[in-house]
């Protein structure tokens, strides 16, 4: 079986960013796998993130449709970062996969 080679990380779209009362859902947070620490998430800000889906009608011959983003920053001392997407990722999506591509490079 010949080896395959992604061009991305799976990652995990936690929450809204929040206060106490206060939602705040143009950033989301996304635990990236592999990553505990902020010195780690340094190499992934700026990088795209893609959260990929399935929808019920077909549109150019494809289900799939695609919610791109950015990584911005780093939250917190665990290794989340904060993400900002075009359209805001609705709440349904916490706990699922997103894609942070390895792309664009800064090495």
């Amino acid at each position: 079986m010949p080896e395959t080679h992604r061009l991305y990380v799976k990652g995990k779209h936690i929450a809204h960013q929040r206060g106490k009362r206060n939602s705040h859902p143009g950033v989301s947070l996304v635990q990236i796998e592999g990553v505990a620490s902020p010195k780690e998430a340094a190499f992934y800000f700026g990088k795209r993130i893609a959260y990929v889906y399935r929808a019920k009608k077909e549109i150019k011959g494809s289900k799939i449709r695609v919610i791109w983003g950015k990584v911005t920053r780093a939250h917190g001392n665990g290794g989340l970062v904060r993400a900002k997407f075009r359209s805001n990722l609705p709440p349904k999506t916490f706990g699922a996969s997103v894609r942070i591509m390895l792309y664009p490079s800064n090495i």
